[in-house]
C-alpha cells in the first residue's frame, strides 16, 4: 500500500464543490482536487428515484486524514448525507506519493 488514496465527493453545486476543494487544500487536508463539473447522477432518496446534475471531485490525500475529510463534508456539505468515497491507491509512481504526502499535514 502507498498510505495515499483517492476521495471522491459529489455536490450539486459545482462552485461550492470547488470552494470546499480549496479549502480543503488551504488547511493541507488534500494535495489536490481533480473536478468534473458535469455529472448525471441517479439514486434512490426518500423512496423515489432521483435523476440529478452534479459536480463530482477527486482529492488525493493521506490515507490517515480520511476521517477529518469526512468530518469537514459532514459539516460543511449541504446534503443531508454527502457522498464521500475514500478509494485506496495500490501503487502510483512514486515522485507523486511522495509529494501528496509533502503537501498534506501529518495527522
Amino acid at each position: 500500500m502507498t498510505g495515499i488514496c483517492e476521495v471522491i465527493i459529489t455536490a450539486a453545486d459545482p462552485e461550492w464543490l470547488a470552494a470546499f476543494t480549496r479549502r480543503l487544500i488551504e488547511d493541507r487536508l488534500a494535495a489536490c482536487g481533480q473536478q468534473i463539473t458535469a455529472i448525471r447522477s441517479l439514486y434512490r432518496w426518500d423512496g423515489a428515484i432521483q435523476d440529478d446534475p452534479e459536480a463530482r471531485v477527486a482529492l488525493h490525500t493521506r490515507l490517515d486524514l480520511v476521517d477529518r475529510i469526512i468530518e469537514r463534508a459532514d459539516a460543511e456539505h449541504p446534503y443531508d448525507v454527502p457522498c464521500v468515497l475514500a478509494l485506496p491507491i495500490l501503487t502510483a509512481n512514486p515522485a507523486y506519493i511522495a509529494w501528496v504526502q509533502a503537501e498534506t499535514q501529518t495527522p
